[in-house]
């Protein structure tokens, strides 16, 4: 059964066919591409993919721009098959993703999230382990290529509150579980870790093998990035850890409550980004000390 795999557009037109291109050259090539074009002022991805006639792809653009969440929860909507990833514009699968990541929702049948290893790149293709990832990579559950690790309820809870260790563009979902629980609105920065708690509350589970199939395009120009310099990131972060902590006390979950008023690397993150910004304002007032 094809695997749907959707991609919001709205970005670098280089990048974003070297992301098609990976998708297409999977060597399981059971899956369903669609493109959601963000109202990207340039045609030229549309006319670029509607050049490659290939059967499997299909291209729409929204009459709107949708923003961030808008787009997420529009390519939803639109899945068909019974499990769907939303790959990044500018990420890049490994020939193998698809063939691994269906390999483990087959033998994790319950599973509502299957999260592969991921390698961080820069715009050059570069791998790069830049602090953040290397946080991550200390903060994902052990486990060995090949032998993955099964999370559940407060424990799966309470590590992502920790931080939250994967990688969204890389996970691949299972339809019927996402659709039950559904993005949260309003939230920009942390939607996919809003529903990977909400799944951990209703008794879904994740399946983590760390064997590496996706490539994780890390930018100054993600939207990640563009909050972190102007606060807005940290500011959401803050009132959702604040909300999550009280959810978890009062469904008797206190390790997880105490994981999420702490977010500890939430508050890291923050305060590596002010050490930078003060940096910068600082070689900008004085370029020639």
């Amino acid at each position: 059964m094809p695997i749907d795999v959707m991609m919001p557009f709205y970005g670098d037109v280089a990048q974003f066919r070297q992301a098609v291109t990976s998708v297409l050259g999977q060597r399981d090539g059971d899956l369903r591409l669609v493109v959601v074009d963000d109202c990207y002022p340039d045609p030229a991805p549309g006319e670029w993919l509607e050049s490659l006639d290939d059967p499997r792809v299909r291209y729409l653009r929204n009459e709107t721009n949708l923003g961030v969440n808008g787009n997420f929860r529009r390519c939803v909507e639109l899945v068909e098959a019974d499990y769907f990833v939303v790959v990044g514009c500018d990420d890049v699968m490994t020939p193998d993703y698809l063939t691994t990541v269906r390999g483990l929702a087959d033998g994790h049948p319950e599973a509502a999230v299957i999260a592969p290893g991921v390698e961080v790149i820069d715009d050059r293709d570069r791998v790069v382990r830049p602090l953040g990832d290397r946080i991550k990579a200390l903060l994902a559950p052990r486990a060995r290529p090949g032998e993955p690790v099964v999370l559940r309820g407060e424990v799966m809870a309470t590590g992502l509150y920790h931080g939250n260790w994967t990688y969204f563009p890389s996970l691949l979902w299972r339809t019927a579980a996402v659709r039950d629980v559904g993005f949260r609105p309003g939230l920009e920065i942390v939607l996919d870790l809003a529903l990977l708690v909400d799944l951990a509350a209703v008794g879904r589970s994740l399946v983590y093998d760390p064997t590496v199939v996706f490539r994780y395009r890390r930018h100054d120009a993600s939207v990640s990035s563009v909050h972190a310099v102007d606060g807005r990131r940290f500011a959401e972060e803050n009132a959702f850890f604040a909300v999550e902590a009280r959810r978890c006390a009062a469904r008797g979950w206190p390790r997880a409550a105490r994981a999420a008023r702490l977010h500890a690397t939430s508050r890291l993150n923050h305060a590596q980004s002010r050490v930078a910004t003060t940096a910068g304002r600082l070689r900008n007032a004085n370029p020639n000390p």
